[in-house]
């Protein structure tokens, strides 16, 4: 099928760097092979965190690959870190002086009970058209993907005047700390391609791609703790002042309130473009009205109802967790709860958290930003010309005349880490999918193998302008 959708890219030419030797076609078919295999044994390591996480013996797969397409032993390197460990291979480049691509992704899973599924999720299964396994959609496939383009431009002689940095981190879907580390490391970096963030969508009924959006932000993930404390004493003799009720005024101020509507000329992109993909014509008109006007108070009601776009207008905090008392008997001494906040890019932690309490409106009330170290608020990554032509240009050979917008992530990517250094980061991925084959973080995850052609012609158009 992926021929019949593209009969030319059974061997496609690539352009050689000034001064090296021609490279040869690359053998796109190979490319295709490696990745289908290379997924299914990605998908068959557990490379969950906790007891017997193997996200290593994951990275040494991608290693044993790399090093034999002619990597050196020097240039891939694996650190263990905690129970995991994330990966730095490097191409070098030609130029020492031009500022190095980094691909980024990460080859730790969420966790997955082999008896909730239909079939066992670490054991790949390759099922009408699809790859099923924990990790086929986010994010083994891809990294495959990507991996094996590397290898297939390598093999066929193809030099880069800028040095391509392939790496994978090994706890995106829980801490992030690795993530952290390998962007410290990497910031010097002159973009980054995240191949975990954008995507496509293919219809419903025909199976046609509809649109294909690239990530240029993301929200920030942050929680806080709301505290009350009171002296207590005995349930038989009540007192004005009770920790429970306190706490459920303050939470109820806050699940009620609204944060100011927000857009940025990428959202404006997404909501304009988008509109013309949305079936229910309210939607439409209101997605169109938001991006015209901001403050148009009867789109922002109609968008903040839909939980498809509540997320994209702006701030929201939302409580999520709440606990107090320590004996049925008792007046409570403490009571607490959770808010989670995803927070519109160009605010910072301490300023949502003054927010809650000026909005909590409880004298005593403490407010306590607890996320840590597990995420940080980043800008929004510019629209950068380069990356702009590129990317059209690699989409246009893969999926052709397939419409293209930005987006802006309500959740959270690797990306945030390097956007927080001052490297534009982008996520990229060329994967479409249907709505109703969407199974990240959940029951029988697969992934469309319609994607494999287009995604290595995707791959190694963009990887070679953007490393040449």
């Amino acid at each position: 099928m992926r021929r019949t959708l593209l009969p030319a890219l059974a061997l496609l030419p690539l352009a050689a760097a000034p001064g090296a030797a021609q490279a040869r076609p690359v053998d796109t078919a190979a490319a295709e092979g490696q990745t289908l295999d290379l997924a299914k044994r990605l998908i068959a390591v557990r490379s969950v965190a906790g007891p017997d996480n193997r996200t290593v013996d994951a990275q040494k797969m991608v290693k044993d690959a790399l090093l034999a397409a002619g990597w050196k032993d020097g240039d891939v390197e694996i650190v263990p870190v905690r129970d995991t460990a994330y990966l730095i291979a490097t191409w070098p480049g030609s130029d020492p002086k031009l500022k190095p691509l980094v691909i980024s992704g990460h080859l730790d899973v969420v966790e997955a009970k082999p008896a909730d599924w239909q079939r066992d999720p670490f054991t790949p299964v390759v099922e009408n058209g699809y790859l099923f396994g924990r990790g086929a959609s986010d994010m083994k496939y891809d990294a495959a993907l990507a991996t094996s383009t590397l290898i297939a431009m390598r093999k066929a002689g193809y030099a880069p005047r800028r040095t391509v940095v392939l790496q994978f981190s090994g706890d995106e879907e829980t801490t992030m700390y690795t993530s952290r580390l390998i962007a410290e490391r990497l910031k010097n970096a002159d973009l980054v391609i995240n191949i975990d963030g954008g995507g496509g969508t293919f219809d419903e009924a025909s199976g046609k791609p509809l649109y294909w959006t690239w990530q240029g932000a993301e929200k920030t993930y942050d929680d806080y703790q709301l505290e009350v404390t009171n002296p207590g004493g005995h349930s038989s003799a009540p007192r004005p002042e009770n920790a429970i009720v306190q706490l459920a005024q303050a939470v109820e101020r806050i699940g009620a309130y609204r944060f100011p509507a927000e857009i940025s000329p990428l959202t404006k992109a997404y909501f304009e473009k988008a509109a013309q993909f949305e079936n229910d014509p309210k939607l439409a008109a209101a997605m169109r009205a938001f991006a015209a006007n901001p403050q148009d108070q009867a789109a922002l009601a109609t968008l903040r109802a839909n939980p498809s776009y509540v997320g994209k207008v702006g701030t929201t905090c939302v409580p999520t967790m709440i606990a107090g008392g320590h004996a049925q008997n008792a007046l409570p001494q403490r009571a607490t709860a959770n808010v989670n906040c995803r927070v519109f890019p160009g605010h910072n932690r301490e300023e949502i958290r003054l927010q809650l309490e000026k909005v909590a409106n409880l004298p005593g009330l403490k407010v306590t930003a607890v996320s840590g170290e597990d995420s940080i608020s980043s800008p929004t990554s510019p629209m950068r010309p380069d990356f702009l032509a590129a990317m059209n240009k690699a989409l246009g050979k893969a999926w052709p005349g397939t419409p293209i917008f930005p987006s802006q992530s309500s959740g959270a990517s690797d990306s945030m880490w390097y956007r927080a250094l001052g490297v534009a980061s982008y996520g990229a991925s060329p994967g479409f999918s249907k709505d109703s084959d969407d199974f990240s973080h959940g029951l029988n995850e697969r992934v469309s193998l319609r994607n494999t052609g287009p995604g290595v012609a995707y791959y190694l158009s963009l990887f070679t302008d953007l490393s040449k």
